[in-house]
Formats: structure tokens, sequence, C-alpha cells
């Protein structure tokens, strides 16, 4: 493996000496795919494409888990729940 290599632990992931590198985080949590997306996005925010793009990614995963959430409880949906139309991007 070279020291870039952009299929095992990416930089902009944290990177393999990092303990905080986002997979190793999502699978210590056990977040499952939704959350673990937000986490990804979050943690690489500004490191590999722009920052406010994975910001809006992080926010689509976060807000779809929010709605299957709402839609699994009695509690209402609040209007930013509307923001997410269900599409993969």
């Amino acid at each position: 493996m070279n020291k870039f290599d952009p299929v095992h632990h990416p930089a902009h992931y944290g990177g393999k000496d990092n303990p905080y590198e986002a997979i190793k985080v999502i699978e210590a949590w056990e977040l499952g795919f939704l959350l673990g997306n937000t986490v990804k996005y979050i943690s690489r925010a500004g490191k590999k494409e722009d920052r406010l793009q994975d910001l809006q990614k992080a926010l689509w995963y976060l807000q779809r888990e929010v709605n299957n959430l709402t839609s699994q409880s009695s509690v209402p949906a609040t209007d930013s729940s509307r923001q997410c139309d269900g599409k993969a991007e």
C-alpha cells in the first residue's frame, strides 16, 4: 500500500493512524448507514470536496434518519423534515 491510498484509510476520513478515523467511530458507535454517512460527511467536510456540499450531504442523511424515526413513532415531523425528498444523491 503506497502513502496515498484513496481506498484504505484515506486522509480525508482521518487516516489509518487516527483513532477517530470516520470508519472506526462509525463502527465503534454502531451508527448504521444513515447516521454513519452523517458522521462521515461531517468528518471530511472541506477535506475532499466543497465544505458546503459535504455538510449538505450530512444534513440529507441526518434528515432521512429523522424522517424514518418520525414515521415509526407518534412524534410529529417538523417543517425541516420536508427537506429530504427521499432521492439519493
